[in-house]
């Protein structure tokens, strides 16, 4: 039988509400003209703290959706791109062109997982046009954290489109991570392989002024294996840390991480939602309790379980009294030092959107385990449960901080 002590949450109001006032008398002077900020967040935790509803947060995910890390693929027709975005994805079924959006003159836009997307890949449809103007497209990608592939076949020396495309875009500041991914390479003999990545790759580096990371990878052998995808995975995961947790195939050590592993996405993608919102002080008070409840609401349809304020309560008393009150304390604090003039804007906004994305999706995995056994009627440790919070943030802390 599952017993699981119920955190009284009307303590935690409490506490919080002395938080907030403490805070606002250090920094009145910031906070003179955000006592409507103060009271928002305070419903908005509240919210968290006492689930009564489904909320809806819309314009949050709205946001997220317009700040999703991007690859933006530069190659010929044929050059490989849907295959890469298949090896990236999983999904047999992405071919560039089928399923893209258009997304500004010259470029269509795909995003995974569809539905609930983490990464967006942007496809250049103009590349071959002499008068292609990549402005729109580096601001769209600037928008976001992103890489720039080039991808070009080994046989195919002529490469002036991708060329003339990158040209342009290197006379651009904001772009600054860069992969040459050469593909095909195993259907050149051996002794003709290596010149013909070497002659490609000097073309890129001379065009762009510089060295270029490059990754040479085969997605068709005659078997109907590939090569090089591992390490295509780990460059590009260099940059975008998201790529790597949707390329994770580690095996599970239970049924209870396998089921987990069926809602990662789902979780990070919360979890990013937060990240993002918190980015933006106006956002962020709003929309991260919210985000985190609406998270917790989804997860409780998929186990079955019915969430209410005593599901909640129960789920706070795994991870231990502390940890109800510093999360109350510490998004009040984090919030409120977001208006401190400068420093708010800058170092407090990074910081919050780091620790609302971590918190989120360790709350995320943790809830997932707590439902999970609930489901079975079983029994989970405290301990357990407050180590694999800490564990959760730890693991996820480096997409957090890209």
């Amino acid at each position: 039988m599952l017993v699981a002590k119920v955190i009284d949450l009307s303590t935690i109001i409490e506490i919080f509400i002395a938080q907030l006032r403490l805070s606002f008398k250090l920094n009145r002077s910031a906070l003179c003209h955000n006592k409507r900020v103060v009271d928002t967040m305070f419903n908005a935790l509240t919210q968290f703290l006492t689930p009564g509803k489904n909320p809806d947060i819309t314009p949050a995910f709205e946001y997220q959706n317009n700040h999703l890390p991007t690859l933006w693929l530069l190659g010929k027709t044929g050059a490989g791109k849907s295959s890469l975005i298949q090896a990236i994805t999983g999904d047999s079924d992405v071919e560039v062109g089928n399923g893209f959006e258009p997304c500004t003159m010259t470029s269509k836009a795909y995003d995974f997982p569809l539905g609930k997307p983490l990464l967006r890949f942007l496809d250049t449809r103009g590349l071959s046009e002499a008068d292609y103007d990549p402005q729109q497209d580096i601001a769209l990608s600037s928008q976001q954290g992103h890489a720039l592939l080039l991808i070009a076949k080994a046989e195919e020396p002529e490469q002036s489109e991708v060329l003339n495309a990158l040209s342009k875009i290197n006379n651009s500041t904001t772009i600054k991570h860069v992969i040459v991914v050469h593909t095909a390479i195993k259907q050149l003999p051996e002794q003709d392989r290596k010149k013909a990545i070497a002659y490609n790759q000097q073309q890129f580096e001379q065009c762009w002024g510089g060295k270029i990371p490059s990754v040479a990878v085969d997605f068709e052998l005659a078997d109907g294996s590939r090569f090089g995808v591992d390490e295509l995975g780990e460059k590009i995961g260099q940059l975008l840390p998201i790529v790597s947790q949707l390329m994770d195939k580690q095996q599970h050590s239970d049924a209870e991480e396998a089921n987990f592993k069926q809602l990662k996405s789902e979780i990070l993608w919360y979890a990013s939602s937060a990240g993002a919102t918190d980015a933006v002080p106006t956002v962020g008070l709003i929309a991260v309790p919210s985000i985190q409840a609406k998270m917790l609401y989804s997860l409780a349809s998929q186990y079955g379980i019915k969430w209410n304020k005593k599901t909640f309560g129960e789920l706070l008393g795994t991870l231990g009294t502390g940890f109800a009150v510093q999360y109350a304390a510490k998004m009040g604090i984090r919030q409120l030092v977001k208006f401190i003039p400068v420093y708010g804007q800058t170092v407090g906004s990074a910081s919050a959107a780091v620790v609302s994305f971590t918190s989120t999706y360790a709350i995320g995995r943790v809830a997932c385990k707590y439902m999970y056994h609930k489901g079975k009627n079983e029994r989970v440790s405290n301990e357990e449960m407050q180590s694999l919070y800490r564990d959760a943030l730890s693991s996820i802390k480096e997409i957090a901080e890209q």
